[in-house]
Order: C-alpha cells, then structure tokens, then sequence
C-alpha cells in the first residue's frame, strides 16, 4: 500500500475529515489533500505524526530491492511465456506414452469374474 492511500485508510478508519487529521497532525488541510492525493510524499516524521493522528500505528519493513527486482523480472518472464503460449496453435495431446504400461493405465477397467473350477468328488 502506497503512502497516499495508507494517509487516506487510516483516516478513514479513524471516521475523521481531512479538515480534522490536519488538525490533529498540527498540518494544513491543503497538506492532507496533496498527501493523500499523492502529489506530494510527507516525510517518514509527517507520515508518523499523521497516522498517529489518526490514533493508528504502523510498521516499517525492510527488504532487499534487489530480491524485488529478481521477483518482478520473473514475474515478467511467466507473463511473456504464458502470453507466447496463448498464441501458439492449440492441439489434442496425443495418447502416446513412453512407457509401455501407459495404455493400461489410461483405459478403463472392466471388472472381470475369477472363474472357479469345481472339482468332482
């Protein structure tokens, strides 16, 4: 969640106004519409005042934007590799297998009597 909407969720959450958080975070009702509208980023001290305004508290974490980077350039090669798939040609699989028990495995199975013998007395 970006700060912009994170300043507007906790104000929400807190059922105040804009008018009312600027109050509270000793700031100007024009400084909470720039925030929240995302033209203009608080500090992380205006952005701690105003989520304690809103009688919110919140967390910082830390991660590795390299990680991030490595995820997102994934995240790009499966959408490239799923969108070239959609374009190949589409075909039914064929029922050939590798291994010789594979045509036993794929047909049904009929259910088959044993057969006793009697033996005469």
């Amino acid at each position: 969640m970006a700060g912009a909407d994170t300043i507007t969720h906790a104000r929400v959450l807190a059922r105040i106004s804009k008018r009312e958080l600027a109050r509270r975070a000793h700031t100007s009702p024009a400084a909470i519409v720039e925030y929240e509208s995302g033209r203009r980023s608080p500090t992380v001290d205006t952005f701690a005042r105003l989520i304690d305004a809103c009688g919110m508290g919140y967390n910082i974490t830390l991660f590795s934007t390299a990680a991030r980077e490595r995820r997102n350039m994934a995240g790009n090669r499966l959408s490239q590799v799923l969108a070239l798939a959609d374009a190949l040609p589409h075909r039914v699989a064929s029922r050939k297998c590798g291994f010789a028990g594979f045509r036993q495995l794929t047909q049904p199975q009929t259910q088959q009597q044993p057969q006793h013998q009697s033996q005469p007395q």
